[in-house]
């Protein structure tokens, strides 16, 4: 996965921006909805990688099975993975821990803040 796919697959989800508000990192795209992040990356950074939000279960299987994805960096290692797409992941599971990422987060969101997203 490139850099833009990475960033193209985060804004398909539904509601989802791009912000940069971290000054002292200005690199570091954050991809969110309903202003929580579900996604960070550093899309020039080598290797590129992705931290997602996850289950603190599977977030624990996912290591175990995958050695690209390990705690997230820098984050509460119970609730987020750092996903290194260096291919060793097929496309298609890297875009659902995405989006199970986005879902998890939505979830947490206020009803009239989800019905809205499910609206449009």
């Amino acid at each position: 996965m490139t850099p833009d796919e990475l960033r193209t697959a985060c804004l398909a989800l539904n509601g989802a921006v791009e912000e940069f508000p971290f000054p002292g990192n200005p690199e570091l795209s954050t991809f969110k909805v309903a202003g929580k992040i579900f996604a960070f990356s550093a899309l020039d950074g080598e290797p590129l990688q992705v931290s997602l939000k996850c289950e603190p279960a599977l977030a624990v299987q996912l290591r175990a099975a995958h050695p690209a994805i390990t705690p997230g960096y820098h984050l509460n290692k119970r609730h987020w993975n750092t996903v290194t797409l260096d291919g060793s992941l097929p496309e298609a599971m890297v875009r659902d821990l995405i989006e199970d990422s986005w879902d998890l987060v939505v979830a947490g969101l206020p009803r009239a803040t989800r019905h809205s997203l499910d609206a449009s």
